[in-house]
């Protein structure tokens, strides 16, 4: 066997590599850990104390905006007593049914219908207020967003289904004419 020239180069023995510091696992862990909390406390299961349900939720959302009559699409403005619409966004107001203003089956019914709307301008006109998902539904059949909308933990169509301007929703149209 030949021996192997060594050019002026020094020989050197591996080392025992040194290990990097653990930096990376806890970090996963930590991580893991904060979003298993998140979705225990966005899905309800863990309440902590001085939290308000609806600072942990995410399906609430804070309104502030000031509301006219729709006059066409888009724009922020009531559609009828159970519908708004929030920059161009249709929301259906979901715990309640309100008579027809369009596709009324009757004059009493309009009239009724035409109360309920200007009723509702003045309620979301009253100041702030927030829109919870109804019944865990984010959109109806028609693409509007399902919502209860809510100022100092009262609905604001149960306030115009106790003024006899709507009924509760019961998961179905009814007539509004005798």
């Amino acid at each position: 066997m030949r021996a192997r020239a060594n050019f002026g180069r020094a020989r050197f023995t591996a080392r025992p590599r040194r290990r990097a510091p653990m930096v990376l696992e806890p970090l996963v862990a930590l991580i893991a850990v904060a979003a298993l909390g998140w979705v225990a406390i966005e899905r309800g299961y863990v309440e902590i104390p001085g939290l308000e349900a609806s600072q942990a939720r995410s399906d609430y959302e804070t309104v502030g905006d000031h509301f006219s009559l729709c006059a066409g699409s888009g724009g922020t403005c009531v559609i009828d007593g159970d519908t708004i619409r929030i920059k161009g966004q249709s929301i259906r107001i979901a715990d309640i049914d309100t008579p027809e203003v369009r596709d009324y089956g009757c004059p009493d019914e309009k009239a009724l219908g035409d109360r309920a709307t200007l009723r509702m301008l003045e309620l979301v006109n009253q100041g702030g207020f927030t829109m919870a998902l109804w019944d865990q539904r984010d959109e109806d059949m028609y693409g509007r967003k399902l919502r209860v909308l809510e100022r100092d933990g009262q609905s604001l169509g149960m306030m115009l289904v106790a003024e006899g301007l709507a009924r509760p929703w019961g998961g179905a149209r009814q007539g509004w004419c005798g």
